[in-house]
């Protein structure tokens, strides 16, 4: 018979209760805490029920447990045989020899979640971003290095890899975006600006109102202060330029160092009004847009006439074109202070007091008799014609040499248009501004004015413009009819022009 086989040795394992098994984790956090109790055993029942709770087993398996990283640290002393007893019971309880930790920190994300509390799908796409990211920085890496020994050679790195460097920054951008709110403006995405440290805004912290600047904004002036510091002139600065206007076309620090470019450069001056036009007609009423065409117009005019033969005929095209820029910009608005500013300039600088030009003013006025603006041109072109006008006479002051048949001509346009609209004032300075260049009196004017004024002073006292009242009052009071000034006066005070009783009340007292 034969023999009777042992039976087998039972495994020294923990006497534990069945337990149901848990749950699936729903949160990255509750998924750690899953995988920290399953790489601690027992230590959901110590931290539950307390160390009382477990068997004699139990104690010493959770003993093992708790020993093995001060064992392999050597801070529990053992002598050889007791430390290979230990390891060999630990191979035989299969017991984790790297334990998780129960207080891991996942961190927050950009908005300030708590990335414990993420969805593991939402875990897995953060994930995959972040190798995402880590890739494009090594191919990033990789082109620095090829361009630093393409730089070493003295050559230049092909189109083709720029261009890839390019998206891949603006890949790089994108993630860091998503991931940790970290904006990549397109200057730092650009290899071209890798040279070029940006100088930010230098705002203290407890600034009482700082300025919310947009990102890219930010960043396009962050690297225009570094370049300025750096005193660079060249195509890329001029693209800097350009980009900083069409985000902010007010930034007058920006429109001159543009100018700066433009000179350091020697660029063609048409390519750059042509430029300019564009952004003008985009920005009506900016001023820095007028005054760099000004600084053009100055740095341009000796480049026009450096050829005597060809000067006049120079000059006169580019006149031509400017004109007809102007009557475009004056067509969106034909008051437009800043335009009517460039337009004097123009015609003084490049001389051009010309049949056209008067004419063309003149169309304004007969369009809106009101246009204040076309009526000062008027007069700079009547009176300030180096042809028939004294060089360097302010328009405040008698000008002998302007003709008399010049001056009644005008006189007698202006006295054609303020019956149109008599509370106009501006054919009424016209006309005594005119009348100031010729040195003549102004009871010249009183026949024409005394049209719009009848019963002066009496109670039914009829005025159809306070403008001729007040010059009635300057004629009386030139003739030393201190009696009639100060009816006019008193009435622009009381009646006519209320408004403004305090400055009429001041020149009755210079009266006294």
């Amino acid at each position: 018979m034969p023999a009777k086989p042992k039976a087998a040795a039972k495994a020294n394992q923990p006497e534990t209760k069945a337990t149901s098994p848990a749950p699936a984790a729903t949160t990255v956090s509750d998924r750690s805490h899953q995988r920290y109790f399953g790489t601690n055993p027992l230590q959901q029942k110590v931290d539950t029920d307390g160390f009382q709770s477990l068997t004699p087993a139990e104690k010493k398996t959770y003993a093992h447990t708790n020993l093995i990283l001060p064992v392999f640290q050597q801070r529990v002393p053992l002598s050889n045989k007791t430390e290979r007893e230990f390891w060999k019971q630990v191979n035989k309880e299969s017991l984790p020899i790297r334990r998780l930790r129960d207080d891991y920190d996942w961190g927050k994300d950009k908005s300030g979640q708590d990335i414990g509390t993420y969805q593991l799908g939402d875990l897995e796409k953060r994930s995959t971003k972040q190798a995402q990211l880590a890739a494009l920085r090594l191919l990033h890496q990789h082109f620095i290095t090829k361009r630093q020994l393409a730089q070493q050679k003295g050559t230049k790195l092909a189109e083709k890899d720029i261009q890839e460097e390019k998206q891949r920054r603006r890949d790089m951008a994108g993630l860091r975006k998503d991931l940790y709110g970290q904006i990549l403006g397109p200057l730092a995405s650009d290899p071209e600006w890798d040279d070029v440290i940006p100088i930010p805004n230098d705002e203290p912290e407890d600034a009482l109102a700082k300025i919310a600047y947009p990102d890219d904004y930010a960043e396009a002036i962050s690297y225009l202060r570094a370049v300025m510091a750096a005193e660079e002139y060249s195509p890329r600065c001029l693209r800097l330029t350009d980009l900083v206007i069409d985000m902010n076309a007010s930034h007058y620090t920006v429109w001159l160092y543009r100018f700066k470019i433009i000179k350091n450069l020697q660029l063609p001056v048409p390519d750059e009004i042509k430029w300019l036009n564009e952004v003008a007609l985009n920005n009506l009423k900016n001023y820095q847009i007028w005054h760099h065409r000004q600084l053009l117009l100055d740095y341009f005019y000796p480049i026009l006439t450096v050829d005597p033969a060809n000067a006049a005929a120079a000059t006169s095209e580019f006149a031509r074109t400017e004109r007809e820029f102007i009557a475009t910009m004056l067509a969106e608005d034909s008051k437009n202070y800043h335009v009517w500013s460039y337009r004097l300039s123009m015609v003084k600088k490049l001389n051009q007091f010309s049949t056209a030009e008067f004419a063309s003013t003149q169309n304004f006025i007969e369009d809106d008799v009101r246009n204040n603006s076309a009526w000062s041109h008027r007069f700079f072109l009547t009176c300030s014609n180096p042809e028939h006008s004294t060089l360097g006479s302010t328009p405040a002051e008698h000008d002998p040499k302007i003709p008399d048949s010049v001056i009644d001509k005008e006189i007698k346009y202006a006295q054609e248009k303020i019956p149109l609209a008599p509370q106009n004032q501006s054919p009424w300075n016209y006309m005594q501004a005119l009348i100031t260049k010729s040195g003549r009196k102004l009871n010249t004017l009183q026949a024409f004015t005394q049209q719009f004024v009848d019963n002066l002073g009496k109670d039914d006292e009829a005025v159809r413009s306070s403008h001729a009242l007040n010059l009635l009052a300057d004629i009386y009071e030139e003739e030393g009819d201190k009696s009639n000034a100060t009816v006019c006066l008193q009435s622009l005070a009381k009646k006519w022009d209320p408004v403004r009783e305090g400055y009429w009340k001041f020149r009755l007292s210079e009266l006294a």
